[in-house]
């Protein structure tokens, strides 16, 4: 059976429901691309999450919500006495801002034990992590994956690296440019968004940005700018790939998540990359129509399973 492996952090998620009162939710950038994936690929698809959470009741009604969305949990590790990060969301005129507690989450432990993910990356063949992933871990801990993640790469898994970038996460760090091309050299496939690079590295543009990475060694790159679209490149070339407007937006959360789902889940069928960021971007925009991160798909969208 195939796999599907995002790597990263879900949190507890609180949301305005009216009159005073908050939603218990859980998302995170890598664990929204592995539910959407779940509803993109075929059924013969294993899909499963690698993080850490805690033993308390809030870490298990996560794992619940995980295996009821049929995302597998056998990679999460368990880590005792502790527990999941959790946010908060306002939404604006369709825009989202957070407001976070994940220090002490205990998926910044989810790289401690080298013997458990490389076991698990292993067994994957497509395999996906963010720049989120990276910036929850300590340095040395964002090695040990990066170099689990060339083993999987030499093995000939897909690996999938979105840049995304949160100040935030990084509390200061300067090491986020070196780490972004470490990841990059473990890469096959590099989902940057344009905003995120010009943060790391300054300003530049979507041929830039692919430039910089292929010569990390990435084969295909889709440089996303929002309702602007994409820029795809691959070996030999280039287009631009326009957004697929939506009915209305009402929510941006898991825009990029859902676009990584849907182009990630057409290469891995074998489309070409054009195709791939097409239908990513036919996702992405029934995804900003509805509210939260995890947005039902329609139907027309199975079509592709």
């Amino acid at each position: 059976m195939p796999r599907f492996l995002a790597i990263g952090e879900c949190m507890v998620e609180l949301a305005d429901a009216g009159n005073g009162l908050l939603r218990k939710g859980f998302a995170g950038d890598t664990f929204n691309t592995a539910w959407y994936a779940r509803k993109l690929l075929p059924a013969d698809w294993d899909v499963t999450y690698l993080s850490a959470v805690g033993d308390d009741a809030l870490s298990g009604d996560m794992l619940a919500f995980m295996k009821s969305s049929g995302v597998s949990t056998d990679a999460v590790q368990v880590v005792a006495g502790a527990m999941p990060g959790l946010y908060m969301i306002a939404v604006h005129n369709g825009e989202r801002s957070f407001s976070y507690w994940r220090d002490t989450s205990a998926a910044r432990r989810l790289a401690d034990d080298p013997a458990h993910l490389e076991g698990h990356l292993a067994a994957a063949d497509v395999i996906h992590f963010s720049g989120i992933t990276l910036g929850i871990l300590t340095p040395t801990a964002g090695q040990t994956l990066v170099s689990s993640l060339h083993a999987a790469r030499k093995r000939g898994a897909m690996i999938s690296f979105d840049t995304n970038f949160r100040p935030k996460v990084w509390q200061g760090r300067k090491d986020a440019q070196a780490m972004f091309l470490e990841a990059a050299r473990a890469a096959t496939v590099i989902l940057p968004g344009l905003d995120d690079e010009q943060a790391v590295f300054g300003p530049c543009t979507a041929t830039e940005i692919a430039c910089r990475y292929r010569k990390a060694g990435a084969g295909i790159i889709a440089v996303k700018d929002g309702a602007s679209g994409s820029d795809v490149f691959w070996p030999g070339g280039h287009a631009h790939v326009p957004a697929t407007a939506p009915a209305v937006i009402i929510d941006t959360s898991a825009a990029g998540d859902s676009f990584a789902a849907g182009f990630l889940a057409l290469l891995a069928s074998g489309a070409d990359p054009v195709s791939a960021a097409q239908f990513g971007a036919a996702v992405a925009a029934e995804v900003v129509a509805g509210p939260g991160a995890l947005v039902p798909l329609s139907g027309a969208l199975a079509v592709h399973r």
